[in-house]
């Protein structure tokens, strides 16, 4: 067990973050939890960046800079592991911000159980349309949906965290964890969505995870019109590291249906974001998500009732299956357990936006015109 108040190190990767680098920071250095390090690594910054880092450690001393040639967002959190000297460590993405408990509640969290946790999970904040008159807070995806019969838990007992957005950020990981596990993030160019694999090789190794309901991370969300044009430009990368999640499972010998049942959601989500831009008669999409169904079994896409029956006959088309039998009731019966999900969650203007955007892009989503 740590001792009563660890040491936290606090990872910020930053690169070119002037805008939002001193709403980050200043969230960080008024944390109420206060025995923290803050390790800001400036992944060569063209802007103000690096100035705006410096007038902070002027005046906070737990503030420490690592000013670094330009390698990504994976080597840069893996220069950030190696300079940490806390117990637990945390990453916090330069352009959002995290509320004052965080660190208090996380440790209170890990603190009242007798067997040392590996990690500190919470749900987070999405800021829907950030720096807009518009601009609110959802809950994300998975709060008040992860039930594990008892705590600590491995993810077997809630895999559902392993089917939405990574969020790796939404935690702490305690640093002996990761060293054991020689866990570490892949140096993929640029930003490169290098928090994929991070996320399956710690929940699928962690032996204690502890869940606490409640957010405090601040995750400004990319706005429709980003997203569109990362589908555009980085067309097939949410399948590359699809695949590279699925090479981690493989390595770890990872057979329990739940944690499999929950990637392969992933798979059809992130395949159903890219066929909304660019649809499968596109030969390089087609081939990527054939390859990708044919790591998936097919006894678990068929019989998950979560799976749309659209999403389940594109799948048997592309494997060159014959026709699915579809249990419409039981899908059916899910949909409407989820909008009453939605409107608990996110609200009735979020639910309806949601929904007129699913039924907008139904047939696209399943790869049909």
């Amino acid at each position: 067990m740590p001792t009563e108040n660890p040491l936290i190190s606090v990872i910020v990767p930053i690169f070119n973050a002037e805008p939002y680098l001193e709403q980050c920071l200043l969230s960080i250095e008024n944390q109420t939890y206060p025995n923290i390090e803050i390790i800001c690594l400036n992944d060569g910054s063209t802007d103000n960046s690096l100035s705006i880092m410096r007038r902070h450690e002027e005046r906070d001393s737990r503030i420490k800079i690592v000013d670094k040639e330009n390698q990504g967002y994976g080597a840069t959190c893996n220069r950030g592991l190696e300079e940490a000297c806390g117990y637990y460590i945390s990453i916090v993405e330069p352009d959002d911000w995290i509320e004052p408990d965080m660190y208090l509640s996380m440790v209170a969290c890990a603190s009242v159980f007798n067997e040392t946790i590996d990690i500190v999970k919470t749900p987070y904040w999405r800021i829907w349309l950030p720096d807009t008159p518009d601009q609110h807070k959802l809950n994300c995806s998975y709060r008040n949906r992860v039930h594990p019969p008892s705590q600590p838990f491995t993810i077997g007992d809630a895999a559902h965290l392993l089917a939405h957005h990574p969020s790796i950020w939404s935690a702490i990981y305690r640093k002996g964890f990761l060293d054991e596990n020689s866990i570490h993030f892949r140096p993929f160019p640029g930003a490169g969505w290098a928090d994929n694999p991070f996320l399956v090789e710690t929940l699928c190794q962690a032996k204690a995870i502890a869940y606490f309901d409640e957010p405090f991370y601040c995750y400004r969300e990319e706005t429709p019109e980003k997203s569109k044009s990362f589908a555009l430009n980085n067309t097939l990368l949410p399948l590359e590291r699809w695949n590279d999640m699925m090479d981690v499972l493989e390595q770890l010998d990872v057979t329990d249906e739940r944690v499999l049942r929950a990637h392969y959601s992933r798979g059809f989500t992130y395949l159903s974001g890219i066929i909304e831009e660019v649809d499968l008669t596109h030969a390089h999409v087609r081939d990527a998500a054939t390859a990708m169904f044919k790591r998936m079994d097919q006894q678990i896409v068929l019989s998950d009732p979560e799976i749309s029956p659209g999403c389940k006959r594109m799948f048997c088309d592309l494997r060159k299956l014959p026709a699915p039998k579809i249990d419409r009731i039981g899908y059916l019966r899910g949909l409407f357990g989820q909008g009453i999900y939605n409107l608990k969650n996110t609200g009735v203007r979020n639910t309806f936006f949601a929904t007129k955007n699913f039924l907008v892009k139904r047939k696209a989503r399943t790869g049909r015109k």
